[in-house]
């Protein structure tokens, strides 16, 4: 019988990690700040030890009275702590996990390998869903796969799963807040808790929980897995409960931060709490997760997905079962030594036996994805275009290309009003950077000028192209040029409203191939008016940092 340190371990999920532990028979210290629920806890357990004992206390001291065979901190919240825990541990010669899900926390653990590695003793960060069961998922979808393009992950938790304060703390620590992507071949900034979505939690056979709203959340797979994978895919994570007014009032609280009328949510935790609680029996006891993978796999453009389903209020265990796996790998010395985080360690078979005995099921399913937009379009002319052309126009849910451009700008007063009204990027040489995502066949399009950005939407419309600037569409004919590509206005909208072509911008967009890369050069001419904007250059779509 091992002893295991379990800080939190009467908290949401630490109380039940300490009761996991407790039957596989380990000797469980349950500690935390508050004594009396400490006593409590082990009162209704009586294999479990209470303790009283701050993470961010005299931790060395602790470790010392106790002598544990493992330490555990199920405390958090992690965003914004320090390593003074597993620092400790590693002096004291005791292994260390987390179920942390703070992101700077997780990514940067890796800064005590050296030390750890000295002390012979493993120190693992977020053995928890992310980055431990997500990052198991991951490399199952990931096997075969010659490239990988997007990873979306989503997470959405019955409205009866109890929370604790340092979850609610961890959640509303990013809320309104930037949060660093990678997507389109480029870091970039979302805020947290927008970028709203729908996801459908459904397994094959039919059984589902629906269509659920999610936003954007910060994890530490946005870090991790864009370099873990073939083609540096872009990265996202959304999560949610499943009572919409609760996810879309906490988009709504979000702006006040956004706009800087407020520096964060985070004091209001407590009561984010008591909405829950008070809310709790409207909702069910179903929870989900959702990881999907789009790339190409033998030459073909695939989507895979994996989907798991908790019943029975069960949803609340799946974060701890990492721990809890792990916490018996590292006693049985099957964990080598150093410090990092718990991505690559498991898995999915792992969970199987921990799966078996909860109502949870879970699947993964392979879907052919249909071709890209400009292929679909020009069907067999497509295979005509040139290497570098063709890879540009096959964006399978997102892509990024960058080189250089130079620009001419119009000098008359109309068309530089026009010009700045839709954001054209101004007069003389930039760096570029184009990225691409594609969603039910609509690809956007965000070109940076030198940061300055502007963007577009691309869709079918009758065997044509359509971009759209806002109310503007503008209609094109895609006609081959050698293996380059020409597009040819046949028509234009504001508002849906036809106007007549005799009136219409003359617009010039010709791409081409030369020494390896792709070309482009584009010009925009106003009748009466004269040249709006005319830019040309290069661009690659090889990975950059």
């Amino acid at each position: 019988m091992s002893t295991i340190l379990v800080l939190g371990g009467y908290g949401g999920f630490g109380a039940r990690l300490s009761r996991r532990l407790a039957a596989a028979g380990h000797d469980v210290v349950v500690a935390g700040r508050r004594l009396a629920s400490a006593e409590a806890f082990c009162a209704a357990y009586p294999p479990c030890r209470p303790l009283q004992a701050d993470r961010n206390g005299a931790v060395a001291s602790m470790l010392e009275r106790v002598r544990p065979d493992l330490v555990i901190d199920a405390a958090g919240p992690f965003q914004g702590s320090g390593y003074d825990l597993p620092r400790a541990c590693i002096a004291a010669v005791i292994p260390y996990l987390d179920l942390a899900d703070g992101r700077a926390f997780v990514t940067g653990i890796g800064a005590l390998d050296a030390s750890a590695r000295a002390a012979g003793v493993a120190i693992l960060a977020g053995a928890s869903s992310v980055p431990a069961l997500s990052g198991a998922v991951v490399r199952r979808l990931a096997q075969g796969m010659d490239a990988v393009t997007a990873v979306e992950i989503a997470i959405s938790a019955s409205n009866r799963a109890t929370a604790g304060t340092s979850i609610a703390s961890a959640i509303l620590s990013y809320v309104g807040k930037p949060i660093r992507l990678w997507r389109g071949q480029c870091w970039s900034e979302g805020l947290g808790w927008q970028e709203l979505r729908r996801e459908r939690f459904a397994m094959s056979d039919g059984s589902s929980l629906g269509r659920r709203w999610l936003a954007l959340a910060d994890v530490p797979d946005l870090d991790l897995l864009p370099a873990r994978l073939p083609g540096r895919p872009a990265v996202s994570f959304r999560a949610g409960t499943e009572l919409t007014v609760q996810t879309i009032g906490l988009w709504c609280a979000s702006w006040p931060v956004r706009w800087d009328w407020l520096s964060s949510l985070q004091g209001l935790a407590r009561w984010l709490l008591l909405v829950q609680r008070l809310t709790a029996r409207w909702g069910s006891d179903r929870s989900g997760m959702v990881v999907r993978m789009f790339g190409s796999a033998e030459g073909r453009r695939v989507e895979r997905c994996w989907t798991l389903l908790a019943d029975e209020g069960h949803g609340p265990e799946i974060p701890v079962l990492p721990a809890a796996i792990l916490a018996e790998l590292i006693l049985a010395g099957s964990i080598a030594p150093g410090a990092r985080d718990a991505g690559t360690l498991l898995d999915l078979t792992d969970f199987e036996p921990s799966f078996a005995g909860l109502s949870i099921r879970h699947e993964v399913r392979e879907s052919a994805e249909g071709e890209a937009l400009y292929a679909r379009i020009m069907g067999p002319r497509f295979a005509e275009l040139a290497p570098s052309v063709a890879a540009l126009h096959g964006v399978l849910r997102d892509a990024g290309a960058h080189g250089r451009a130079v620009v001419r700008r119009g000098g008359h007063p109309v068309a530089r009003a026009l010009a700045a009204l839709l954001r054209l990027p101004a007069a003389g040489e930039h760096v570029l950077h184009v990225g691409f995502s594609e969603r039910h066949g609509v690809e956007r399009w965000t070109r940076a000028f030198s940061g300055r950005r502007f963007t577009s939407a691309f869709s079918d419309e009758h065997g044509c192209v359509v971009e759209r600037f806002g109310p503007l569409r503008f209609r094109f004919d895609l006609v081959n040029e050698g293996d380059g590509l020409r597009m040819v206005l046949r028509g234009w909208s504001i508002a849906r409203l036809p106007l007549p072509l005799t009136f219409a911008p003359r617009a010039s967009a010709h791409e081409w191939e030369e020494a390896g890369l792709f070309r482009f050069d584009v010009s925009i001419v106003l009748p009466l008016v004269g040249l709006m904007v005319h830019y040309r250059g290069w661009l690659h779509t090889h990975d950059h940092p």
